[in-house]
């Protein structure tokens, strides 16, 4: 339990960025706050505004961001040589510290704007020793659940592409897996796009389960597992999991946070649907963005008038491309939006139906594309 209380304002208004912003778990807020708090207990020890003879017992509630302005390098290598040379503290225990340390003078400059001098900008990280992971068995395991290989091959190529590359959101850098009774949803997202793939088990799970594998770990997984249409099993372990499949066994960490709530990202009531065949509409987008100026965000327009879609781009330099398709229109209506041909041609990639149905809700909502037979899949 964090006694707020007992914390400056800043300090306490950091830990709400790591809360609200950083999305970080109750556990590590509260080590957070816990190393950071020793910090400015030995700062203001050193800086003689405190009496008590151990740091530990120093108050920091009044403590103003005028003494974090006198903090230096130096004075932070003096609570780390401290750490090692009266704590007997870890390599791996200053490391952690240290980061805790950066993140929040990161914080105060960049984000807070409390400080003009970041004094951990420069600040290493002591040398590790080499650790091998341990190894988990399965007879350690008791929350086991058996998934078909290839549902599960399908979940990884339908929704890996859309987690995000961005670290300091880490808990979007993989695919969330939310298990009820025989249901399992797995939802992938960047805060730009959002995928979700939803599967039916071969039986109930005793419990509901709700944690987070980063994609990479299950793309190279992906890269060793055979076409073959086998059971696989997953073992659950709190901050771990592992696979078995036939003779594999493959093993990787949970991610540690809460995972957005994005039933809530998915809208309703479109206002135009259409239905469109798979290969026709990558293509066209294709075409069509070849001569986007901006090659990262390949931004594309459709203008949907009665059965007839047109895809269009332009450049300045270049000139402007239109493509027109024949679509089914199931609603009547008109349409005009703008989106990223990237993001919509790896969506559409994603699909094994050979029609798509796209739901459009207005020139600045989402657009949902659903297979028109298989409906376990939408993006």
């Amino acid at each position: 339990m964090i006694s707020r209380d007992e914390n400056p304002d800043f300090l306490n208004s950091f830990l709400d960025y790591t809360i609200t912003i950083l999305n970080k778990s109750p556990n590590s807020v509260k080590e957070y706050n816990y190393d950071i708090a020793n910090f400015l207990k030995y700062m203001k020890k050193q800086f003689k505004l405190a009496d008590e003879a151990n740091y530990k017992d120093v108050k920091i509630n009044d403590m103003t961001v005028d003494t974090l302005k006198r903090v230096t390098l130096q004075d932070i290598h003096g609570y780390v040589s401290y750490m090692a040379r009266e704590l007997k503290s870890s390599p791996a225990t200053r490391a952690r510290k240290i980061s805790s340390i950066r993140v929040f003078f990161k914080y105060l400059t960049s984000k807070a704007k409390l400080l003009e001098v970041n004094p951990a900008q420069d600040l290493e990280t002591p040398k590790l020793g080499k650790r091998m992971p341990k190894y988990l068995s399965l007879e350690e395991s008791k929350k086991v659940i058996s998934i078909n290989n290839k549902s599960f091959r399908n979940i990884i190529n339908q929704t890996s592409f859309a987690t995000s590359n961005d670290e300091s959101r880490v808990v979007l850098t993989g695919i969330n897996f939310k298990i009820v009774g025989d249901i399992l949803e797995c939802n992938a997202t960047d805060s730009y796009r959002l995928a979700k793939k939803t599967i039916k088990l071969n039986k109930q799970a005793e419990e509901n389960y709700n944690f987070v594998i980063p994609s990479k770990n299950l793309i190279e997984f992906n890269k060793i597992l055979d076409l073959g249409d086998d059971d696989m099993e997953m073992h659950i372990f709190n901050n771990k999991i592992l696979f078995k499949y036939n003779n594999l066994l493959f093993q990787s960490r949970l991610i540690n946070g809460n995972y957005p709530n994005t039933n809530n990202l998915w809208p309703t009531d479109p206002i135009l649907t259409i239905c469109a065949n798979l290969d026709e509409l990558y293509n066209v987008i294709d075409r069509a963005s070849i001569l986007t100026s901006d090659k990262e965000k390949n931004i594309v327009t459709f203008e949907i008038k009665g059965e007839t879609l047109l895809v269009k781009s332009s450049s300045a330099e270049i000139g402007r491309v239109e493509e027109k398709m024949k679509v089914q229109n199931m609603n009547d209506e008109e349409v005009k939006i703008s989106f990223s041909a990237k993001y919509m041609m790896e969506a559409l990639k994603s699909f094994e139906d050979s029609d798509a149905e796209l739901s459009f809700f207005g020139e600045i909502k989402p657009i949902i594309i659903r297979g028109k037979e298989d409906k376990t899949l939408e993006q």
